[in-house]
């Protein structure tokens, strides 16, 4: 069995801080439900301004560790099949329908907060994508809506097929 890597990706703050900003200011202006969940009293900080005092810096402090180190295919399975985990799919109904890891929920990216009633809190979460990129935001924007119990799956759809396994 394969295992897939992230290639070249090395965060650096100042593209984090926007990417966090960004997803936070637009599920803030999407969704009224999100901005209850929220709280009405967040502000959005300029990127250059960012303080100790933003969402953001807290969030960052806040990730917990291994949030995000589903590598391995083995593992996904053995969650689903121990833990009861649900498989999030965030790409689009059209990526979704040409291919999808088996029992997977989609989701797509962008309705994540219009269908947290979909989402358990009480067991694993995993969310994927194509490739990675959704995925990372999924996560986060979980992650900023409470959940604790979500990690994602890197190497994602594109990975899961590389490895050999079944796909629906």
């Amino acid at each position: 069995m394969q295992t897939v890597r992230s290639k070249g990706f090395s965060p650096s703050p100042k593209p984090l801080i926007i990417l966090l900003s960004s997803l936070l200011a637009f599920l803030l202006s999407t969704t009224p439900t999100v901005a209850a969940e929220l709280g009405n009293s967040l502000s959005m900080p300029a990127v250059d301004q960012a303080t100790s005092s933003s969402p953001v810096p807290e969030f960052l402090k806040n990730i917990p560790q291994g949030f995000y180190t589903t590598f391995k295919t083995d593992k996904i399975k053995a969650q689903i099949k121990e833990e009861d985990a649900v498989l999030i799919d965030v790409r689009q109904p059209s990526e979704y329908e040409s291919g999808h890891i088996p029992e997977a929920l989609n989701i797509p990216l962008r309705q994540l907060a219009e269908n947290l009633d979909k989402i358990p809190k009480d067991r694993p979460v995993i969310v994927y994508c194509s490739t990675g990129y959704r995925t990372g935001m999924g996560v986060m924007a979980l992650q900023l809506l409470g959940y604790d119990n979500v990690s994602g799956f890197p190497p994602s759809f594109q990975g899961w097929k590389e490895s050999g396994e079944k796909v629906e």
